[in-house]
């Protein structure tokens, strides 16, 4: 029998925002461009990572922006991880991304851990609400991971951001959510995306994450919308057989004919 790995090493990209077009850009970044960076980047310094764990919004409202997913990621020799975000054309997900190495929500099992993605999306809403449905393969899904270590991701943001807009498109039934979470030992994070910023907390001794954008980012704590000048991002996971998590967030500096990365201090 095999050994067990002795950890896993996931990379986190969310909120690319691809359009079908090459050049379409959103709040100022060419949105194609900006996600290739952050592959570069990545392709550089942590392409030992076992799978790609994409979190949301992977288009703009145009599901021509599938084939850009396609195109960029359907060659990266690992496993891709979808789930959908409130930009997202779920059906044509589902049909753009139906084969290797793309997969969309469900769960994935590597070594001690155990991977669930949820659907959060409500069509034609911001914020997000997980249903009934969703709740019970959630619930499944935790009661037999048996001695497995779960990470859960979704799109929506379970907790509060301490920014009223952004709160106000958060996952709408959190309570609901964590209803279901509190009650397995097994769960040692939650990741997200949609928020367009770096996240890292605990609640109840789980580790709550989220990430940056592959493109433009949210100002943090801010009561209207506004945009954060920051540069693009991803998440680094390292998790460990023992159910420890190591992560930090990379920032891509976008340059001309160069990429260079900033990690998060303590995230």
């Amino acid at each position: 029998m095999a050994a067990m790995p002795a950890e896993i090493r996931l990379l986190q990209l969310s909120d690319p925002h691809l359009f079908g077009a090459a050049d379409r850009a959103l709040r100022g970044i060419v949105t194609r461009a900006s996600l290739q960076a952050v592959l570069r980047h990545a392709r550089a310094h942590h392409w030992d990572a076992d799978a790609l764990l994409l979190t949301g919004d992977l288009v703009n409202d145009d599901a021509a922006g599938y084939a850009t997913v396609r195109e960029l990621l359907g060659n990266v020799g690992k496993p891709v991880w979808c789930l959908p975000g409130n930009h997202d054309d779920i059906t044509a997900m589902k049909r753009e991304l139906s084969s290797a190495p793309f997969s969309i929500c469900g769960q994935h099992d590597l070594g001690a851990w155990r991977i669930v993605m949820l659907d959060s999306c409500v069509p034609g809403q911001a914020h997000g609400r997980i249903s009934a449905a969703e709740l019970s393969r959630l619930d499944a899904a935790l009661a037999s991971a048996g001695e497995r270590h779960v990470l859960v991701s979704l799109h929506h943001h379970p907790v509060r951001m301490a920014s009223r807009w952004l709160d106000s498109v958060a996952l709408q039934n959190a309570d609901d959510f964590f209803a279901v979470t509190d009650r397995y030992p097994q769960l040692r994070a939650i990741a997200w995306g949609h928020v367009h910023q770096s996240h890292d907390s605990r609640r109840k001794g789980v580790r709550l994450l989220a990430v940056p954008s592959t493109c433009a980012q949210f100002l943090p704590h801010s009561d209207q919308f506004a945009v954060d000048p920051s540069p693009p991002g991803y998440r680094r996971l390292t998790l460990r057989t023992d159910g420890t998590i190591d992560t930090d967030v990379l920032r891509v500096e976008l340059h001309a004919g160069a990429d260079s990365a900033q990690r998060v201090a303590g995230a």
